[in-house]
């Protein structure tokens, strides 16, 4: 949140676009896909919507991929090979079509326009831990019929000769309080049985394809995998599929929530509101905010707005009386840490200790219901060599981890914790993750961070503003100012995304853990949208229509949590445009 500022983003895209990664040279070629020419007359290791094999026209060979998109799909043609962790490969393609796409999931992409077949080229670097990859060629919605043949990806392959082939991704069946239901397809080939991980821990080793994983804890979240083997070895691990246990503690919140910040530390040009007065419509109300002594200190503070910045301003005493008057309404009252300003670096476990016991202090003195962590800027970023979300080893982000899990321990199930952060900081690490490739070490920095506190989380609303283009699940940029961006940034959440060089899939949120983030008015901030759009891409992820032609891949959620807005004040300064027309629209949703 800002109190007066346009994001950097742009700037800090630039250089982590400069920085893509490029590893070193191609290792010894061979040619990971199966029926690289489709020249088996058959789709034959392909996974294809709207696919088929043609004999005319054609690069080489006797047969080449026609995919047609349509409206509502792009015809993705995929295929996953095992690959080596920390080893570059090429890739390419014949193509013909306006447009074809080629790329790497959670990788490098390209593509072209060509009415005749021309060559798509690409390399991308696995990751410390990657065992596999998935090559994708696509066209976009309505454009029509594309060819594909002579397809490559060249390396060295991740399993030994004789080994089975990948199973097919899994998929989630019944969900209990204690148990997840699992289900995948075969693997071509000899095939002993199958191993299904969580992670790297073995949690079930059947022959069949299918297992329900039990013993499991009331509202946690967990994501498998599945490799199949035989006496000559396991293959490569499949995508991950995500759920989360039913038995989750009622956070007291409305299903549909409203959430604003309030400037209650200081002042702008939205002007100054009591406490008292913010409307009743708002169901989080997140204190803007407090901000460390020094940047490494872990020291919290907040303190109302001064006299001397806002006239108006209430004592601490009506100021509490406020806040009890909201929460017997069954409002929650949150302090919010950071924003513009609050730069906030955990880099010492003193420090850590000092956030814990401040912040502490700050809730006990004015009897708030939790904690919104709103850092921007420079407080997170991941070391050289912290490729792994699930596993971070870069002090803030461990010590904050640390910090947020003992706040969570001291105030039980009650305690509410909701996170803002910037786009660049979660969505942009499906393309960059850290510094790799000299790229900037902020990318993607939060994901350790909502991974490590998903179990804890009560909402997520990420600001979908002040944001520079970002590419969504569909492998296209996306940019502010209409429906659609809301509805890209939000569908990777809850579908989840590949973490950019590392081949580990972040998997999605519950429903009721995902909002997003908008600017209230025009002056709030960059990106603001009308109500009408608002309107729009709410009805879309929760309903699943007036899409506007994106498929959401993390399917219609009817449980999505809602609208966070900065901010409560610049709403009241615009005449509550903002909440007399969102307030209701949510209300009336099922």
């Amino acid at each position: 949140m800002k109190r007066s500022r346009l994001s950097s983003f742009f700037a800090v895209l630039a250089l982590a676009i400069a920085g893509v990664l490029t590893g070193g040279s191609p290792a010894t070629a061979a040619n990971l896909l199966i029926n690289p020419g489709f020249e088996a007359g058959s789709l034959s290791g392909w996974t294809c919507a709207g696919g088929a094999v043609v004999t005319s026209p054609v690069h080489s060979g006797g047969n080449a991929l026609a995919a047609t998109a349509t409206g509502s799909d792009i015809a993705k043609c995929s295929q996953t090979v095992s690959v080596v962790p920390n080893t570059t490969y090429s890739v390419s393609a014949w193509v013909r079509g306006n447009p074809v796409y080629l790329g790497i999931t959670g990788g490098p992409s390209t593509w072209t326009a060509a009415t005749s077949y021309t060559q798509l080229s690409l390399t991308f670097t696995s990751g410390a831990g990657q065992t596999s990859a998935e090559l994708y060629l696509h066209g976009w919605y309505a454009a029509g019929t594309y060819n594909a043949d002579d397809v490559s990806l060249d390396g060295p392959g991740g399993s030994n000769p004789g080994t089975p082939g990948v199973p097919g991704n899994p998929t989630v069946g019944t969900v209990t309080s204690n148990s997840i239901a699992l289900s995948w397809g075969a693997s071509a080939g000899t095939v002993t049985g199958y191993r299904v991980y969580e992670g790297s821990t073995v949690r079930a080793t059947v022959t069949g394809t299918s297992t329900t994983i039990s013993g499991l804890t009331a509202c946690t979240s967990h994501s498998y995998s599945v490799a199949a083997y035989n006496a000559n070895g396991e293959s490569a691990k499949t995508s991950e599929a995500s759920a989360t246990t039913s038995g989750c503690t009622s956070t007291g919140l409305p299903k549909h929530a409203l959430i604003g910040y309030l400037h209650a530390s200081f002042a702008n040009g939205s002007g100054y509101l009591r406490m008292a007065d913010v409307p009743q419509a708002w169901d989080i109300i997140n204190l803007a905010f407090g901000e460390p002594t020094s940047v490494t200190s872990g020291d919290i503070r907040f303190t109302q707005c001064p006299v001397s910045e806002c006239p108006g301003v209430e004592s601490e005493a009506d100021f509490i009386a406020a806040i009890r008057a909201k929460q017997a309404q069954g409002k929650k009252v949150l302090l919010s840490i950071g924003g513009q300003n609050g730069q906030v670096q955990l880099t010492t476990t003193a420090a850590r200790d000092k956030f814990v016991s401040s912040v502490s202090a700050i809730i006990d003195r004015y009897g708030l219901n939790g904690l919104d962590v709103d850092f921007e800027g420079h407080s997170l970023f991941l070391n050289a060599g912290d490729t792994d979300f699930r596993n971070p080893t870069t002090p803030v982000i461990v010590n904050l981890i640390s910090a947020l899990k003992s706040l969570k321990s001291r105030y039980g199930n009650g305690f509410v914790l909701t996170m803002a952060p910037e786009t660049f900081f979660v969505q942009v690490g499906y393309q960059f993750y850290g510094g790799a490739g000299g790229g900037d070490n902020r990318t993607g920095s939060y994901l350790p961070v909502i991974y490590a506190m998903r179990d804890a989380l009560t909402v997520l609303h990420v600001q979908d503003y002040n944001s520079g283009p970002v590419m969504g699940l569909d492998n296209q940029y996306h940019n502010m100012g209409d429906a659609s961006f809301h509805i890209a940034m939000t569908d990777m959440i809850k579908a989840g995304f590949t973490v950019a060089g590392t081949g580990i899939k972040f998997p999605g949120l519950r429903p009721d853990q995902i909002a997003f983030g908008v600017p209230a008015a025009v002056s709030a901030g960059n990106g603001y949208i009308s109500p009408a759009q608002n309107q729009q891409a709410v009805t879309c992820l929760a309903r699943g229509t007036n899409c506007g032609g994106y498929t959401l891949r993390g399917g219609a959620s009817p449980d999505f949590r809602g609208l966070m807005t900065w901010s409560v004040n610049w709403d009241r300064f615009y005449n509550w445009e903002f909440m007399n027309n969102m307030e209701p629209f949510l209300n009336a949703l099922p």
